[in-house]
């Protein structure tokens, strides 16, 4: 799941990939991947030869939502790669 417990522990949803909670947790994961892809235009624009110098407080929040997208994005990553069946089993059940 696209989310973390109150403890920052990753959560996952143990399903058949049907179902609200599934559909929720693709849709959250969508949203996130493509905020994620806004946030990293954007830092491309601001840190382009010839942009307009950024303040030390804007680079922060930059490097801080930077940093909020990188960890949801390898969380999607390791929650999606969890779906794909195992090649090695795969051929082997075949």
């Amino acid at each position: 799941m696209p989310w973390t417990s109150p403890e920052g522990k990753p959560c996952y949803l143990s399903t058949d990939g049907r179902g609200y909670l599934s559909n929720l947790a693709n849709s959250i994961e969508t949203v996130q991947l493509s905020m994620g892809q806004e946030l990293l235009e954007y830092a491309r624009d601001a840190t382009a030869p010839g942009a307009k110098t950024l303040s030390a407080t804007e680079y922060r929040w930059l490097a801080r939502r930077l940093t909020e997208a990188l960890a949801d994005v390898l969380r999607v990553a390791e929650s999606r790669g969890q779906r794909i069946p195992d090649q090695e089993v795969a051929t082997e059940d075949a």
